[in-house]
Formats: structure tokens, sequence, C-alpha cells
């Protein structure tokens, strides 16, 4: 998904401070695979997958506070 189509694609759209807990819980009850980050200003950023979180969450270090931007260190634009 380039840019682009991110900012214009449909779906959940999050803060990347939001917990990869919380995040896991939305996509849930969205029934979607992939939410759209934002930063402070509302402006698209990129998107995250159930997947990249779930690697994150099956990880020894681990921990529910653990929020998006921490887990993917300023490279969620997805290209």
């Amino acid at each position: 998904m380039t840019m682009g189509h991110t900012m214009d694609a449909p779906g959940p759209r999050v803060r990347d401070d939001m917990t990869v807990e919380v995040a896991l819980s939305v996509m849930a009850g969205a029934r979607v695979e992939y939410l759209l980050l934002c930063d402070g200003d509302d402006q698209c950023t990129g998107s995250v997958t159930r997947a990249e979180l779930a690697v994150h969450r099956d990880s020894s270090a681990y921990t529910d506070r653990i929020r998006l931007r921490d887990v993917l260190g300023g490279q969620h634009v997805r290209t």
C-alpha cells in the first residue's frame, strides 16, 4: 500500500500512541486486518497489520504497556 493509497483507504484510524493491546482489540472489534495510523494532527502516516503486531506480542520483551510507535520504531509507512 503506498502512502497515497493509505491516506485514501477506508478503515479504522488510530493514533500511534495507542497500546498494542488496544490496537488488537480495535482490529478484532472492527473485523479488520490493519489499522491506519495517524499523528497528532490527524494526518495519516501509514498502517499496521495484525500480523505485524502479533510478532511483537509473542516476543519475550512484550508488555501490555507497549505502544504502537514503540514497536514500529517510526518505520510504519507502508510502501
